[in-house]
């Protein structure tokens, strides 16, 4: 096995920094109207629209 260098692996890990990191998982409750009963709706979305997300019915 070949050895890999410690400067070589910080530098994968800021090249892939960026990929995964923006989104976000969001769990939204639901409360049914006739039932009274909560649902949950999870979402992985991108950090910039939780906002929207949460506003939006």
């Amino acid at each position: 096995m070949a050895k890999v260098s410690k400067n070589a692996r910080v530098a994968q890990r800021s090249a892939n920094a960026g990929s995964g990191r923006d989104h976000v998982k969001v769990v939204k409750s639901i409360k049914d109207p006739k039932t009274g009963k909560y649902s949950y709706k999870e979402v992985i979305i991108h950090k910039d629209k939780v906002k929207e997300f949460f506003e939006s019915k």
